[in-house]
């Protein structure tokens, strides 16, 4: 089991938070990321992150945006659509989420809408 699956999520969040407030996004953007791919609302994912869920129950109790099949490209070197380990993938799609809101991509690309 690699550790990442047993990091708590709100111990990479503030992470997530810096990293996209550097390139002038906001928190509530980056809450809506993470919702748009997990299903969470706010209130939800703050009670994930008070709680200090796991990124493996974390995961576990998302239910996937349908979408999800549209995010492609890589993240540390690697595409995340060749992913292997199912958690990993889900890891890798939140992180390259985060990746495209932090280089500026407007909001309805990172979200893979129709508009």
């Amino acid at each position: 089991m690699h550790r990442i699956f047993a990091t708590s999520v709100a111990s990479v969040y503030p992470h997530y938070l810096t990293k996209v407030e550097k390139k002038g996004r906001t928190k509530a953007e980056l809450d809506e990321v993470i919702g748009w791919l997990t299903g969470f609302d706010e209130p939800r994912l703050r009670e994930h992150l008070a709680a200090g869920t796991t990124f493996e129950e974390f995961f576990a109790e998302a239910q996937l945006n349908p979408g999800v099949s549209l995010i492609t490209g890589s993240v540390c070197g690697v595409r995340v659509e060749d992913v292997e380990d199912p958690l990993m993938q889900k890891i890798r799609y939140l992180d390259k989420l985060v990746d495209e809101l932090a280089k500026g991509k407007p909001m309805a690309k990172v979200l893979r809408s129709a508009s």
